[in-house]
């Protein structure tokens, strides 16, 4: 026997187990009128049960047990909360239990009428050393079953997500247009270098590229400036260039540039090099700033896409990935899968938390057709669910997937998975 409390909270909720002629401990005839629900605070596992012991009916909690003994382990004996239990559910009726008046608590034994399958396909689940527990099985669940729990998990994963934004904007005192600043930031690092990207943009809010606007050359200074790459001497025309003007402007804004050794290069191409991603993040600048209310603004998902698209990036960069090293036929435009996580992780994101915020659903329908216009990520994860027989039509499959994962599979919350729940049933 390799199963816990929560496997028979299941089979008590979903009456998983032989109801015939039920019968307590002590012989008296048994009814459930109604199971009642499970409790997830502290108390009774379950709230508002109704059944009927004999000739009498009881309204009022119950408790669920591996074990009657275990009652006394978890010391409910001396708890006052669990007065109102009407009836002990357990696998294995191993001692008698009285309540604190004396009284003997009703017992209703398991052990004899749970479906063997049943155990055996939920230790399956449980004992499972696959890349998720049902990883066999998932392939029996009807689709839209699937497609219904990923859906569920999506929304879940955006909630969680929401309030790390939520988080952001109370410090920046409401500014929706600065918080999504930092965090397009973060996304233009791509988890590698997140943390100087957010770094940089901590050090030079946007009013500051407001007055600069006409000068590309100058939110240039600014950005590689704050980010430590100009504290060296140069040959070249353009970082002299832009070296002169961050002297002048990190005095005017007291500037203090991070340490360039934060950055990261190792194991990476050089078209994801972040002296790349900053003349990339600094030509977005130029070319949309307070890109927020300009999200905002387009509901097209093609004009969305514009935004990143065709950026005026300094011609420099068309044969450079760093300072003083010189290269051929650098493309210094994003390539599409870098605009499609952006478009994921960010704009998404914000479409749906500022939707959230204002309570408007137009804003969150928007983020999720921006999420189904996309294509399904590719990665160790979606490709095991994906071998499995799992489909993945779009990012919004695949974000929900990730979030399954993560916090079901993982966790093995396979009776709180609607796709867990339904392979016990097939038992």
């Amino acid at each position: 026997m390799n199963f816990s409390e929560d496997f028979l909270h299941y089979v008590w909720q979903f009456r998983s187990f032989d109801n015939n002629e039920l019968k307590t401990a002590d012989g008296e005839s048994l009814k459930i009128i109604h199971q009642g629900f499970l409790n997830k605070n502290a108390g009774p596992d379950f709230n508002n049960s109704k059944i009927q012991i004999g000739d009498t009916v009881w309204a009022g909690n119950l408790e669920i047990h591996i074990k009657s003994s275990d009652w006394l382990r978890h010391n409910h004996q001396s708890d006052s909360s669990y007065e109102n239990v009407i009836l002990h559910v357990v696998y294995e009726n191993d001692v008698k239990i009285k309540r604190i008046d004396g009284s003997i608590l009703p017992v209703l034994e398991l052990k004899n009428r749970i479906a063997e399958d049943l155990i055996e396909k939920y230790e399956t689940l449980f004992l499972t050393l696959t890349d998720f527990p049902c990883k066999a099985q998932i392939k029996t669940v009807d689709k839209l079953i699937i497609d219904s729990f990923v859906s569920r998990t999506l929304f879940e994963r955006f909630e969680q997500k929401t309030y790390v934004v939520s988080e952001t904007l109370k410090e920046l005192n409401g500014n929706w247009d600065e918080t999504f600043y930092r965090f397009m930031a973060r996304n233009f690092g791509f988890k590698i270098n997140a943390l100087p990207f957010e770094l940089v943009a901590k050090a030079i809010p946007q009013q500051i590229y407001g007055k600069h606007k006409v000068n590309p050359l100058q939110i240039e200074a600014l950005i590689f400036g704050s980010a430590g790459f100009l504290n060296e001497k140069f040959v070249e025309e353009y970082p002299v260039r832009l070296k002169k003007e961050f002297e002048f402007l990190q005095k005017k804004y007291n500037i203090k540039p991070i340490d360039v050794s934060i950055w990261k290069f190792m194991r990476m191409r050089p078209q994801n090099f972040p002296t790349l991603r900053l003349a990339q993040f600094a030509a977005l600048i130029v070319k949309a700033n307070h890109l927020f209310s300009k999200v905002l603004d387009i509901s097209v998902v093609a004009e969305l896409r514009e935004l990143f698209e065709n950026l005026p990036v300094n011609v420099y960069w068309k044969t450079h990935y760093h300072f003083k090293k010189e290269t051929d036929g650098v493309n210094i435009q994003i390539g599409k899968a870098s605009v499609d996580n952006i478009l994921l992780n960010t704009v998404a994101l914000f479409l749906f938390t500022y939707g959230k915020q204002s309570g408007t659903q137009f804003y969150i329908n928007r983020a999720i057709k921006l999420l189904e216009s996309l294509p399904p990520e590719r990665n160790a994860i979606t490709d095991r669910f994906l071998q499995a027989g799992v489909l993945m039509y779009n990012a919004f499959t695949t974000q929900g997937i990730l979030h399954l994962k993560k916090h079901y599979c993982d966790e093995k919350k396979c009776l709180s998975c609607g796709i867990g729940l339904k392979i016990l049933k097939q038992a």
